[in-house]
């Protein structure tokens, strides 16, 4: 058994060991963080039948999966990185799950490119849950209004996204962005990393953004 799947095997069978009390827990789904990762370690998940990945960068997204995914259309591929809006056009035609949508101008466009190719892409606000300046996400409290925004654009929103602040306790803001998904009633919720994917699942997560946990550390 290639590394890759020994250690996506046993982050699931520690998520259902943790969550064997919760429940109204169902088991998150693992998106494989395969970004600056070359093929040859991420194609034996793909063989696996692993079907979440996460990249953080429009080119390299394009440059790995564009034949990968002609072949097996069923694999979904999920932006976790910063979109800037002159990238949108290409990254709808690769990306089936934004997890960064966090202005109003990125969602304009997003609706614009998505439309021109009659494509559905499943979209995450980012939340600025720990209020950080340096930080890009919507402001909790500006949350109700940029929803409402993206509906208007008919924008599939299917839930929240967060990366809370470094050297934090990050299970309080967990927490706060459960009980805000559950206010604005998604379904789906992002958040989570190889560090405290856990505690995001005890708190709802359905998406987990695990990197370094399945692949190993990057250099």
């Amino acid at each position: 058994m290639h590394k890759t799947i020994e250690n996506l095997t046993n982050i699931e069978k520690q998520l259902k060991s943790s969550l064997s009390n919760f429940s109204n827990s169902k088991l998150p789904k693992i998106i494989a963080v395969s970004k600056t990762f070359k093929m040859d370690m991420i194609l034996p998940l793909v063989e696996y039948g692993h079907l979440d990945f996460g990249e953080n960068k429009v080119q390299e997204a394009i440059d790995k999966w564009t034949e990968i995914k002609k072949k097996k259309p069923n694999i979904r591929l999920h932006l976790i990185g910063k979109l800037q809006t002159n990238k949108v056009k290409f990254a709808v035609k690769v990306f089936d799950f934004i997890h960064s949508v966090d202005s109003q101008k990125l969602a304009k466009k997003i609706s614009d490119e998505q439309i021109k190719i009659d494509k559905n892409i499943k979209i995450f606000i980012q939340v600025n849950i720990g209020h950080e300046s340096q930080k890009s996400g919507i402001n909790p409290d500006e949350i109700d209004n940029f929803i409402t925004f993206c509906k208007e654009l008919n924008l599939n929103v299917i839930g929240l996204m967060c990366i809370p602040p470094l050297g934090q306790d990050t299970l309080m803001y967990f927490r706060q962005m459960s009980e805000l998904n559950k206010i604005y009633n998604f379904n789906e919720l992002s958040m989570g990393m190889s560090s405290d994917y856990l505690d995001a699942a005890k708190n709802s997560a359905t998406f987990l953004r695990i990197g370094s946990n399945i692949f190993g550390q990057r250099y």
